[in-house]
Order: structure tokens, then sequence, then C-alpha cells
């Protein structure tokens, strides 16, 4: 009862009634303010803001043609292997030569291009069909590369034209010269077999490779040229590395999607 009638007695008490109230301390007006300020500039972000997203996908430098896979036309035993790896030779150039029951023959390039691989060595006895070089199509060995990028099929509507991409070149030190530049240059729309991509790139690993996360979509990525860089394009770092790019070479290529706005904002 004490307690009580002296609560009772402060608030009939009027010498205190003229004293200001205080609402909050200062350091309450300080949170108030700094989340004010917050909450107005994430308002000003979300209606002119937008998020930039990328996906990662599996790539490889060429010509940009593509290879095919010479196949023997005849049964028998390879006598002489008359090209080497690497070596450029116009069309209907000698490669192999087998002996057969009828005769020898030599087997010759259907096109133009550079000897990715040979698959025959001498002595060896072959089938009709047989596997036995792979030539990349290039007319000139100092024709552009390309990179193509296999990405997965559900992000390949939302690559824009012209998309940038950053390619970590597998062989290239990345620490030390940084990422190839490039921008798309096409998509292709269709999903991509292991078997069609085996047939382009003149190898069955990597078809395989390519396609172990499911059937992917090819992008052709043109490289940014630089002609003060060795290796005649555009890298993250100044130089770029001291040595030139081959063909068939593998990275893994970062491709900037379209802009995402970050907030739908629904109007009555």
């Amino acid at each position: 009862m004490q307690f009580r009638q002296q609560a009772l007695a402060k608030l009939q008490s009027p010498e205190e009634l003229d004293l200001p109230v205080r609402f909050a301390r200062p350091q309450g007006w300080l949170v108030l303010s700094v989340t004010v300020v917050v909450m107005a500039a994430a308002s000003v972000w979300a209606v002119t803001g937008s998020v930039a997203s990328s996906v990662g996908a599996p790539a490889i430098l060429t010509h940009g043609q593509g290879s095919y896979i010479l196949q023997s036309p005849v049964a028998g035993q390879v006598t002489a292997v008359l090209a080497k790896q690497g070596q450029q030779l116009p069309a209907d150039s000698p490669v192999l030569k087998v002996r057969t029951a009828k005769g020898e023959t030599v087997v010759r390039t259907v096109a133009a291009g550079r000897v990715s691989a040979l698959a025959a060595t001498i002595g060896q006895i072959i089938t009709t069909g047989a596997n036995v070089a792979a030539v990349e199509k290039v007319a000139r060995t100092k024709d552009p590369l390309y990179a193509t990028v296999y990405v997965p099929a559900e992000n390949a509507a939302s690559i824009p034209d012209d998309a940038a991409v950053d390619l970590t070149v597998q062989s290239v030190p990345t620490q030390e010269y940084g990422v190839l530049r490039g921008h798309v240059k096409s998509v292709d729309r269709s999903v991509q077999s292991a078997q069609q991509i085996a047939a382009f790139l003149g190898d069955n690993q990597l078809g395989e490779q390519f396609t172990k996360d499911g059937r992917p979509v090819a992008v052709l990525v043109r490289l940014d040229k630089k002609s003060s860089t060795e290796s005649g394009y555009k890298w993250s770092s100044a130089d770029g590395p001291p040595f030139s790019l081959t063909s068939l070479t593998t990275a893994d290529a970062s491709i900037r999607l379209a802009d995402q706005r970050p907030v739908d904002w629904l109007l009555p």
C-alpha cells in the first residue's frame, strides 16, 4: 500500500508537468537516422539498379571451322605414315600408305587443314572405316582462334548478343597473366550430343567430356584482338602470356548474362 500511495502521489503532483518529455536518447536517434538512410539507398537501387550474373562452362579454342576424323577407305597394313602431327596440309594430301590384297592404297585428306592427331602407326593392321587421323579444318595456321563454350541448355536463352566472356586458359597461369577476353558471336539454340561434339572437334574423348553433365548448347566466342600482345589477343593483364595460343586448348569460360532487376514492384 505504501508503494501504491507514493505512485499515486507522484502522478498527482503538478510540479513536473512543465518538464520536456524525452522520447529517445541521442544514440537512438543515430541508429534511426542510419536506418532511414540505408532504406532510402536500398529503395533507389531497387528502382534503378541491376544484378549482374554469369554462367560458367567448359570451353575449347579452335579456328571456328571444326575438325573431321579421317577414316581409312580400305582394310590392310599401314606401310608408311606420310604426314606429321601439327602439319598443315592442303586437300587431297597423302597421309598413309596401306597394303591391301589388291595392292597399295594411299589414304588422303578430305579437306585442307592441320593434322591434330595421328592414330595409325607403321605395321598396324586397320579395318575399313578405322579412324586414322584427326584434321582441323583451317586454311592457314595464322587464321584467328575462336572459343567454343559448351553451356548448359537451360542457360542458353539468357545469353545476350555480344555478351562479354572471360576465359581461363588452362595452359596459361592465371595469377600471372590473367584471363583471356572475348565476346559472344553466336549461340546455337540446338543441344549437342557427344557424337556431334566429337565430330566437330575430331576427338571422341572431348565429346564425352563436354556432355558428362548433359547435352549442352554450343556458344561461339570471338576473341578480342590486341596487336601489342605476343598472342595477338586481349587479356586482363597488360601483356598476357609471352607465347602464342594453339587450337584445341581447353579453357573455363564465364559468360556475363543479361542484367536482372533485383525487385519487381507491384503497383495497384
